[in-house]
């Protein structure tokens, strides 16, 4: 049940005056903050990202004309949500952003009766990508799923903690070359936390169906993370793919049950290095059938590829980002995801007329067991996530069905 309007507001004001209090000298830490949190960045210069910018911009020029007058829906690009890039943001958005994420790892679960670890709402997230990993990966169910669900997270941080913001999206491009150096993740208030602790460990290794490895080397992190808005947030579910040896392991076989953690990052270089706008360009103009679109954003460990999709995930590394299942775990996984939607979502304002409405392979994650083709009609079910069902079809484009939102 959606709490009223005024009461939601209410509570958002709530959310942002006990992280932003302010005196005249100024705003004061909030109550995260430690003498050693790492300040903001301020020679830090993003990487050019032009490519993919003007791909976008010529892209949504595409979509407003492929829209003429339709009137099927009351969706028009003028009223669409605007998604942002995280480092546009300004400070009280990235504030208000965090604290309607915190908000939501406050409030009760409502999958405890089912998922024995779920404690919060925030975990029914983790606990339904978890339950329906194998059946949204590597198939032709993954973009628009990914696609409702990351909406999905959107539409509870607006009616349940009173977020009156969009979704932001992270241009891994603009911080291919020096991951550690960006705002995002330099530990301040207004990050999502930086990197964590240093602890020895041998990296991830990615298998591949011929078991062949693609290793990401551990480099400056791999414990808990230090400092910023999530420095003591805990995560209850996962792991159950741990990367770690000295990862605290789930008392159950399918990481759902109880098993309160730091969050651990080990942000690295050597994932980044495949997030360079040119990497997103060459995906978006390269392939020429969605096929190729989806094997190259998600890559080939067998043949030492990471895709941006998978080098995003393990940009961050560590524990649950670098789970295959619980990776929602860790906060960055939306912004991430939010850039994966956009990503797709300029490849098909490329050529709507033949990327607007189709979907490409089977429904189990790498045809294994194999399974039938994907098709439009089948739908997604979200469970106590969203009330409504929606089907492949209506979730292929952010405008002309349930959705109405466009990225900037």
């Amino acid at each position: 049940m959606l709490l009223p309007t005024s009461l939601r507001g209410m509570l958002a004001a709530v959310w942002l005056l006990s992280i932003i209090r302010i005196s005249s000298a100024g705003p004061i830490h909030p109550p995260w903050s430690s003498t050693g949190i790492t300040k903001t960045n301020t020679s830090w210069v993003p990487d050019d990202t032009s490519g993919t910018d003007m791909l976008a911009r010529s892209g949504l020029s595409n979509l407003q004309a492929s829209m003429g007058n339709m009137t099927a829906h009351n969706c028009t690009i003028g009223r669409a949500s605007r998604r942002r890039e995280w480092h546009t943001l300004a400070k009280f958005e990235k504030l208000s952003y965090i604290a309607a994420v915190r908000c939501l790892q406050s409030l009760p679960s409502r999958m405890s009766d089912t998922v024995p670890g779920a404690r919060t709402r925030y975990d029914d997230f983790v606990a339904t990508h978890m339950q329906q990993t194998l059946s949204i990966h590597n198939n032709g169910i993954f973009l628009a799923w990914h696609r409702y669900y990351t909406y999905a997270y959107e539409q509870a941080l607006v009616n349940e903690c009173g977020y009156r913001g969009t979704q932001p999206y992270l241009n891994w491009g603009k911080l291919a070359s020096d991951p550690l150096g960006a705002p995002v993740f330099d530990g301040s208030p207004t990050s999502i936390s930086g990197n964590g602790a240093y602890r020895n460990n041998s990296g991830i290794g990615l298998p591949s169906p011929d078991n062949v490895q693609l290793l990401i080397p551990p480099y400056k992190g791999g414990d808990c993370i230090t400092s910023g808005p999530f420095k003591n947030y805990q995560a209850n579910l996962g792991p159950v793919r741990a990367n770690y040896p000295y990862v605290e392991q789930n008392p159950q076989a399918d990481g759902l049950g109880y098993n309160p953690r730091c969050l651990r990052r080990d942000i690295n270089p050597f994932a980044s290095a495949s997030l360079y706008d040119q990497n997103t360009t060459d995906l978006i103009t390269n392939s020429l059938d969605l096929a190729t679109f989806q094997t190259t954003l998600n890559g080939d460990p067998a043949k030492q590829m990471l895709g941006v999709h998978a080098a995003g995930h393990f940009m961050i590394g560590g524990d649950p980002a670098a789970d295959f299942y619980a990776s929602p775990g860790d906060p960055f996984f939306f912004l991430h995801h939010a850039q994966v939607d956009r990503v797709w979502w300029i490849w098909q304002n490329q050529d709507l007329a033949n990327r607007e409405q189709i979907v490409s392979g089977t429904i189990t994650n790498r045809n294994i067991p194999p399974s039938r083709d994907a098709r439009l009609d089948d739908v997604i079910d979200l469970g106590v996530l969203a009330e409504k069902k929606y089907t492949l079809g209506e979730s292929m484009s952010t405008v002309k069905g349930p959705f109405c939102y466009i990225y900037e």
